[in-house]
């Protein structure tokens, strides 16, 4: 096997280490709400950053083997590879507008990153180097402040936390290069300064990817750190490490439209996953409870063949009830008839 076939090989089992390690996130995530950056106690959160590390290290092996031009481009396929394993594995299928989104974040970070030339190594002193870092950590600050202010937005809150830990991971690649250029065959004094920034690049970068799958799903954070962290590093690369993009200003034409291309796919994932978010429950407007009127009581109904006694009628004169005679009725109760008194006063002419 040739060394680019390796690279690429290495390249493509990176991405899918990468990928199943966000996946597991994303479901630490959903299980353990309450645990924002670093649910420690949960064994499938440590088998998730065991992915990453070898995702990791299967990247730097394929830098190893191949250019620069053709590794940071297979590293986009991981959001392609991450949906359907999502699927796959844990039953979460993405819609046909994340898949659009996805393809194109996918070739427009490619076309993007296989337009940046080559040039020779190069470092950057201390002064350089401590700027960079406190830039960056400027940066990512500022991104989780204000992913912190829009806890009730979950798609902005994971995009803001996504970019911040993309920014984190790409700058963790820089400071390697630059570790990498300065390489004697021992680790120096100097080192060290650069080492820890690496340490507290990709920590920062694996936590602040753990508390952006929080609420948002998978493809949105995936797909944004998938594009940042590149691009990132590419800009560092252009701007201080003397790299150009390839063909002049064809080239750089070209790798503006493979920037709009990966924006409009990010634009679209986040889009998806806003329209596809539950509607927050409206809270019910209390009202004063009304007393029930009770029911009135059910007359039951006479029977047949009962007698039913009525009130006797009173006369003109406050004397006592008169005597009542009952006689039958045919086909109902027995009702009262009435009768004349026969020592009522006689009005003579």
């Amino acid at each position: 096997m040739s060394a680019l076939a390796l690279s690429v090989l290495l390249s493509l089992v990176s991405a899918v280490a990468y990928a199943g390690g966000a996946i597991v996130q994303e479901r630490v995530a959903v299980s353990t709400p309450g645990q924002h950056y670093a649910p420690l106690r949960r064994p499938v959160w440590w088998a998730a950053v065991a992915l990453n590390g070898l995702g990791g290290l299967l990247h730097v092996a394929a830098l190893a083997f191949g250019p620069l031009s053709v590794v940071q481009p297979l590293g986009a396929l991981t959001i392609v590879f991450a949906l359907p394993m999502a699927a796959l594995f844990v039953g979460r299928r993405a819609g046909s507008t994340a898949w659009r989104g996805a393809i194109m974040a996918t070739v427009g970070l490619a076309g993007l990153l296989s337009l940046v030339g080559t040039s020779e190594s190069q470092s950057l002193d201390t002064a350089q180097r401590t700027g960079v870092a406190l830039v960056t950590a400027g940066a990512v600050a500022t991104l989780m402040i204000a992913g912190r202010a829009a806890h009730r937005h979950p798609v902005v809150r994971s995009v803001l936390l996504a970019t911040a830990s993309g920014i984190a991971f790409g700058m963790s690649s820089v400071f390697t290069k630059i570790v990498a250029v300065d390489w004697d065959g021992e680790v120096t004094a100097g080192d060290l300064p650069s080492l820890a920034t690496i340490g507290v690049f990709a920590t920062a970068g694996l936590l602040l990817s753990q508390a952006a799958y929080r609420g948002a799903g998978l493809a949105a954070p995936l797909a944004v750190l998938t594009v940042v962290n590149p691009v990132i590093a590419a800009a560092v690369g252009i701007t201080m490490f003397g790299e150009t993009f390839r063909y002049g200003t064809t080239g750089t034409a070209l790798a503006l439209s493979c920037g709009v291309v990966a924006a409009g796919g990010l634009i679209l994932l986040t889009t998806e996953r806003i329209q596809g978010a539950p509607a927050p429950a409206q809270p019910v407007p209390e009202f004063p409870q009304i007393p029930a009127t009770p029911a009135p009581a059910p007359v039951p109904a006479p029977a047949e063949g009962l007698i039913l006694v009525l009130p006797a009628q009173q006369e003109a004169t406050p004397s006592a009830a008169s005597p009542q005679l009952y006689g039958p009725f045919y086909g109902g109760p027995y009702v009262p008839m009435p009768v004349l008194d026969r020592h009522r006063t006689r009005i003579r002419s």
